[in-house]
């Protein structure tokens, strides 16, 4: 019986004698698929008999990708979608209605905070911002009106961390969804659901990816809600991952605990070499064995993650004129990718926040995000040093 994760990130959800022997699960690039008779048209359409109808509604290719990251992040069930973007959309609509309450972490990604502050303009449905560090002042926060509890962890881009197993304790008491962006980890570093949560959401377009040529977003939960959200949410909103990009996480799912693996390496010695720089004011980093969260990181992570975020002495210009003088580093607000990426979030991936809460978040314009690649560790810090050189 396989359950180790490098195997099923290769082997799961898919059986080649049922795809004519094929190796690798064979991309059905159609928009459609024809019935027999009439007939099977309507037992299908009436949900009576299984089979694909429309690629909107469901595609062989994306099955097999559903099927492998519910395998991974130990669920029932599991949808692809377009975007990061509408997997947490998809997720946060089907949840709620007019009046609703939404309690999430300190900090979400600056595309979250502008879609909840629609769902409030327009649908009258709140939210508030939680630090979530004990469970007396969680359970203070929540009102009979929350719907659900939305978490980041590593919350993007501080690098605070949100104890999973703590939140969800306290949320299954009153009977409300614990929902995690778990995209920073990937199912390899992190598994919520298993830690209690509820519904785990990736923005697929990072390391499950890992080649930086994807949009895409991943979910995954309990069979009976997940087939809710199929066929309304994804269904009609129509959110939905093409069959291509779907065959592209496919074969990026297969390098993910390498990929990871060498990630987390790199990022440890650069983060060690810029802890230790005098223009560095500070390093947030999981696996610093200084940090007050570590225990935290320790309990729920395997490793520390290939992301962490650091501030320099000075200000917003002193932060773009270091960005400005790397070379092998590239500016880009992706992450998860082989390249190393680094952003300016006041600016950029935050930049729809207001300052206010921004800054309460811990975002201030001396901030700065590096998504550490695949390259030789050394290469990365020598381009880093010869830039805070010019600063």
């Amino acid at each position: 019986m396989r359950n180790k994760f490098e195997t099923e990130v290769i082997h799961g959800g898919y059986e080649s004698s049922n795809f004519n022997g094929s190796l690798v699960p064979p991309l059905f690039q159609t928009s459609t698929f024809t019935f027999q008779t009439a007939e099977q048209g309507e037992r299908r359409f009436a949900g009576e008999e299984d089979g694909f109808i429309y690629s909107r509604l469901g595609n062989p290719t994306v099955r097999v990708l559903e099927e492998r990251i519910a395998t991974l992040e130990k669920g029932e069930a599991g949808l692809a979608f377009g975007s990061g973007m509408a997997a947490v959309s998809a997720i946060l609509l089907a949840l709620t209605k007019s009046g609703d309450h939404i309690l999430c972490s300190q900090g979400v990604y600056g595309c979250t905070f502008g879609l909840l502050q629609l769902m409030k303009d327009k649908y009258n449905i709140d939210h508030n911002f939680s630090n979530m560090d004990c469970s007396e002042a969680l359970e203070k926060e929540l009102k009979p009106e929350t719907a659900l509890i939305y978490i980041e962890t590593p919350i993007n881009p501080t690098m605070q961390l949100v104890d999973l197993q703590m939140v969800a304790e306290i949320a299954k008491k009153r009977g409300i969804p614990v929902i995690v962006d778990n995209t920073f980890c990937s199912p390899y570093l992190q598994n919520p659901i298993e830690l209690g949560c509820d519904v785990v959401i990736h923005s697929a377009t990072k390391y499950i990816c890992g080649h930086g040529d994807v949009i895409a977003g991943l979910a995954v939960g309990k069979k009976e809600f997940m087939d809710r959200v199929a066929m309304t949410t994804l269904k009609d909103i129509g959110g939905i991952i093409s069959p291509f990009d779907a065959w592209l996480l496919l074969r990026g799912l297969k390098t993910l605990p390498v990929r990871m693996d060498r990630h987390c390496e790199n990022a440890k010695k650069v983060a060690s070499f810029l802890k230790g720089h005098e223009k560095v004011e500070t390093v947030f980093y999981p696996g610093d064995e200084t940090d007050k969260q570590k225990h935290i990181a320790d309990k729920q992570m395997k490793k520390p993650g290939g992301i962490f975020s650091f501030t320099l002495k000075g200000s917003k210009e002193t932060a773009q004129k270091f960005m400005n003088q790397l070379n092998l580093i590239k500016i880009a607000v992706s992450l998860g990718d082989a390249e190393t990426l680094i952003q300016h979030p006041a600016t950029m991936t935050h930049a729809v926040v207001p300052k206010e809460a921004r800054l309460k978040m811990g975002i201030d314009d001396s901030l700065l995000r590096l998504s550490v690649g695949l390259e030789a560790w050394e290469d990365i810090v020598d381009d880093l040093k010869q830039a805070l050189d010019k600063i």
